[in-house]
C-alpha cells in the first residue's frame, strides 16, 4: 500500500534583531525588519503566522556578538548582522495575547545561567500561554558570549553537552518533581492554597550545578516546555536523541538530511524512546509568486539588496574561522574549533560539491544555509513534498528574504495549495503545543522520556517530610 503523505508542519523562523539569515534585506522597501524593537511588529507577525496555521514561531537567540571576522565586531555592527539582539522571552506574552494556538519557541542557552531561574521563567510562560511554550535548548559556542559573562574561555564542544545533560536533569527535577499535580487546593473556605505534603524540595548536587529549593511555580499545563534542539554533531545527536521532541536541521542536501533523521531516530530508540517521539524540521526559504516568472522576479529583486560583508560576518562567527584571511575563491577551511557550530563545517566538508567561500556567502545571502525554493504555489508545494518524502522530515523552519512578507506570501499562496493536496492542516487541534504535535492526551512528556524519572513521588515526599521533623 502507498504510504499516506505526512501532514506538513511549519514554524516561522525569526530572531529579535534587524537581520537574521538574509544580510542586507532590511534595506528592501517592503521589509519591516527595522521595526524589530516594537511590539506591533511582533504581534503582526504572530497574527500572520496563526492565520497561516503555522505550528509555531521559532525564535533564535544567543548572547554573543559575531566578532570573529577581521578580529572585531565592525562588520557585524555596520551591517546589523544579528546585532542589536534583544531578549525574545519578553516577546512571548504580547504574541500570546493576540493568538490562541500558535506555539512560541524561545532559544535559551544552558551555559550562562542557573537552572533554577530559567526553569522559573519557562514555567511562568507556560502558564501565561496556556501550554504553548517551547524551549530550543542550545549550548554556548561563542567566545564573545563567554567573555560577556566574565569567563576566560568557552568550554570544549563535547563537555558542553555533558553540562547540558546535567542542566536538563536539574530543570526536569524542578518542573516534574517539585509539585504534585494535586498540590494546589485553593480552598477558600479553609484558607488553604496548597498542601505542603504534596510539594518537595529539589536537591540536585552535580558537577556543574547545585539546586536546593522548591520550584517557585506550581505545575503549568505542560510542566516541561516542549523541547526543541538543533544538535547535528555526533555528541549533539546523542543529546537530541535523549531529550528532544523536535530537532531542527540546517542541511542543503536531502541525502544528508535523510541520514541525520534516520540516525537520530535510531539513537532515540537506543535510549528507550520511540523513533516517532521526535519531529524533524528542516531549514528552508520560500520565494513564491502567482507564476514562476513572478517568483523569479522577486528573487532577482531581493538579490539587489544582499550584503556580502554581513554574510561573511555571520559565517565567520558560526564557523569560528576569520574568513578575512582568505580569498573569496579559496575553499572553505575545515578547521574545527570549540567556538563554532561544528555541524556547519561538517555540512560543507561532506557535501557532494566543493564549496568556496564565495559560493557559501552567495548561498547564505538569502535565508541561510538551507535550500531556497523559488516558484509558483504548485512548484513550491511539489518541492516541499519531495523533501518530506525523501528525507522523513516532518516539516520546516521557514526562513525569509523579507519579513513579514515572506511569511504572508507562504500563508496566502502555498498553504492553500498544500491544503488542497491534503497535506496541511485546515485548523488547529485543541490543547497544548505538545498535544497539537503528538495528539490529545499528550500534554505531558511520555514515560519513555528521561524527564519521567524525576516525577513527583508521593511516598518519597512523605519520607522527606518525616525525616525533617
Amino acid at each position: 500500500m502507498p504510504r499516506t503523505p505526512k501532514t506538513i508542519a511549519v514554524n516561522g523562523f525569526a530572531i529579535f534583531s534587524p537581520v537574521h539569515l538574509s544580510p542586507g534585506l532590511w534595506r528592501h522597501p517592503d521589509d519591516r525588519s527595522l521595526e524589530f524593537d516594537t511590539l506591533r511588529y511582533w504581534t503582526d507577525v504572530a497574527r500572520t503566522l496563526e492565520a497561516g496555521r503555522f505550528d509555531s514561531i521559532f525564535i533564535a537567540d544567543g548572547i554573543g556578538i559575531h566578532d570573529v571576522y577581521a578580529g572585531n565586531a565592525d562588520a557585524a555592527l555596520s551591517t546589523a548582522a544579528q546585532i542589536p539582539k534583544l531578549d525574545p522571552m519578553l516577546l512571548v506574552s504580547a504574541m500570546a495575547a493576540v493568538t490562541e494556538h500558535l506555539g512560541l519557541g524561545i532559544t535559551a542557552s544552558v551555559s550562562y545561567e542557573p537552572p533554577f531561574t530559567l526553569a522559573r521563567r519557562f514555567s511562568t510562560l507556560d502558564h501565561l500561554t496556556r501550554g504553548r511554550i517551547a524551549w530550543n535548548i542550545v549550548t554556548g559556542y561563542s567566545a564573545a558570549a563567554s567573555r560577556a559573562v566574565g569567563r576566560a574561555d568557552i568550554m570544549a564542544h563535547d563537555p558542553r553537552y555533558d553540562l547540558a545533560d546535567e542542566f536538563l536533569d536539574a530543570v526536569y527535577a524542578l518542573w516534574e518533581g517539585s509539585w504534585d499535580d494535586g498540590a494546589v487546593i485553593a480552598d477558600r473556605d479553609r484558607g488553604v492554597f496548597a498542601d505542603p505534603s504534596r510539594i518537595r524540595k529539589v536537591h540536585h548536587q552535580g558537577q556543574h550545578f547545585k539546586v536546593d529549593a522548591i520550584h517557585l511555580v506550581h505545575p503549568s499545563p505542560q510542566r516541561t516546555p516542549f523541547l526543541f534542539q538543533a544538535g547535528a554533531s555526533h555528541r549533539g545527536k546523542d543529546f537530541a536523541a535523549r531529550h528532544a521532541e523536535a530537532v531542527f536541521l540546517g542541511e542543503h542536501s536531502k541525502t544528508r538530511t535523510a541520514a541525520n533523521v534516520a540516525e537520530t531516530r535510531a539513537r532515540a530508540q537506543a535510549f528507550g524512546r520511540n523513533a516517532n517521539d521526535i519531529r524533524f524540521f528542516g531549514l528552508i526559504t520560500v520565494i513564491v509568486g502567482e507564476t514562476p516568472a513572478e517568483a523569479e522576479a522577486k528573487y532577482r529583486d531581493y538579490q539587489r539588496y544582499t550584503d556580502p560583508k554581513g554574510a561573511l560576518a555571520l559565517l565567520s562567527g558560526w564557523t569560528g574561522i576569520d574568513l578575512s584571511r582568505y580569498s573569496l575563491d579559496d575553499p572553505l577551511p575545515t578547521i574545527k574549533k570549540d567556538n563554532a557550530v561544528t555541524s556547519m563545517i561538517d555540512t560543507f566538508a561532506a557535501s557532494e560539491r566543493a564549496w568556496t567561500i564565495r559560493d557559501i556567502i552567495t548561498h547564505n545571502f538569502i535565508g541561510g544555509r538551507g535550500p531556497v525554493v523559488i516558484g509558483s504555489p504548485a512548484e513550491v508545494a511539489d518541492e516541499l513534498q519531495s523533501w518530506i518524502a525523501e528525507t522523513d522530515l516532518d516539516g520546516f523552519n521557514l526562513s525569509y528574504a523579507i519579513t513579514p512578507g515572506g511569511y504572508r506570501d507562504f500563508a496566502d499562496l502555498v498553504v492553500p495549495e498544500l491544503q488542497r493536496r491534503g497535506v496541511y492542516k485546515t485548523d488547529y487541534a485543541p490543547g497544548t503545543l505538545r498535544e497539537k504535535t503528538f495528539g490529545a492526551g499528550h500534554a505531558r512528556l511520555p514515560d519513555t522520556h528521561p524527564a519521567a524519572r524525576f516525577r513527583f513521588d508521593a511516598a518519597a515526599s512523605l519520607a522527606q517530610a518525616l525525616a525533617s521533623v
